[in-house]
């Protein structure tokens, strides 16, 4: 529970309304609940406004409150987000090491780590300060965690991994794994050793079941702050730059460099050997095949700036309808002949 003015306080907000007022979680705005406190800040909710039974809205201007008591911000997304944090339950947590981990003597365990249930660290692994380990989870030799991360249950770093500070890596990650590799001679695939690594910076956070292979000669990048949604993978040698967003089944492959904060929608994709500028945006299922500069939102297969891609979509609309067009014209001038024999 908490005070309108608390929450404003937590969000750096101005109170419009009663400040005393007593919040005790969050709800949406469409099916907004008393006692809640909601947000708007995408124009398709304005029209839940004034009909949300929630007691508080989070918005940027006064005249989206709709006459209800509220929180100025100038971001109500991050907004929510801070008091969703302050709501969030607390669940309970592995602390200390479980006694059915298997830690081999060689390691480095820094201080206040946890490591859960059934999980495996191999030799000359070094797990930095109050870094949380989930169960069953594998941390293959020669592997190196900084401090304050955590890794969910169920996941895999093969050799010599590194994950930078305050990481978050949920089930069913691998990293590290071989990156698909071969040579075609004589009729038969020869494979060709992964002998790199993969190195992941500060404040990245993996999704569930993403796969980063490691690298050929050189290492597979993954720079600071970068946000994976779930099933991305991330082949052999790619870079990628600081703050990007990749959201679910995005693949990059192999030996392709992006830029930093680019953006990349759903099942989107890079072929190898590809380079993007910065802050490149790609709209849902985009198909990189070519390098691109940034600072620019595009779609498409082949990926093409969206305003080039809206216009042959026009065009391509506008020929349908005048072969349609032609054909019954056609057939018009067909029946007048047929009428005047």
């Amino acid at each position: 529970m908490a005070t309108l003015k608390e929450l404003a306080g937590l969000v750096q907000g101005i109170v419009v309304g009663d400040s005393k007022m007593e919040i005790a979680g969050v709800s949406t705005i469409q099916d907004g609940k008393v006692g809640t406190i909601t947000f708007l800040a995408h124009p398709r909710y304005f029209k839940y406004a004034e009909s949300t039974l929630a007691s508080a809205v989070i918005a940027s201007s006064n005249e989206m409150l709709a006459g209800k008591n509220g929180i100025l911000v100038e971001s109500p997304q991050l907004a929510i987000g801070k008091v969703l944090e302050y709501f969030s339950p607390k669940y309970p947590s592995q602390k200390g090491i479980h006694k059915t981990a298997i830690i081999d003597p060689s390691a480095t365990i820094g201080n206040d780590v946890s490591v859960g249930p059934n999980t495996v660290i191999e030799s000359g692994v070094t797990i930095g300060n109050n870094t949380v380990i989930g169960a069953n989870n594998v941390i293959h030799s020669g592997s190196v965690f900084g401090s304050s991360s955590e890794v969910k249950n169920n996941t895999s770093f093969f050799h010599r991994t590194i994950i930078g500070d305050r990481c978050l890596i949920h089930s069913g990650a691998v990293i590290g794994s071989d990156g698909y590799g071969f040579v075609r001679y004589d009729e038969t695939h020869f494979k060709i050793p992964q002998t790199g690594k993969v190195i992941i910076g500060n404040d990245v956070e993996i999704g569930a079941n993403c796969t980063i292979d490691r690298g050929t000669i050189g290492d597979t990048i993954i720079e600071d702050m970068c946000k994976f949604d779930n099933g991305v993978q991330i082949a052999h040698n790619v870079i990628l730059g600081k703050g990007c967003l990749l959201t679910a089944h995005v693949t990059i492959a192999g030996s392709s460099k992006i830029g930093k904060f680019c953006i990349f929608g759903g099942q989107s994709g890079v072929i190898d050997h590809v380079t993007i500028g910065d802050r490149a945006v790609f709209a849902c299922y985009t198909a990189v095949m070519k390098d691109l500069p940034g600072g620019k939102i595009y779609s498409g297969a082949p990926a093409r700036e969206i305003k080039e891609k809206n216009r042959r979509d026009a065009v391509h609309i506008e020929v349908k309808r005048l072969k349609i067009r032609l054909k019954e014209i056609e057939i018009n001038l067909k029946q007048r002949d047929n009428d005047l024999n």
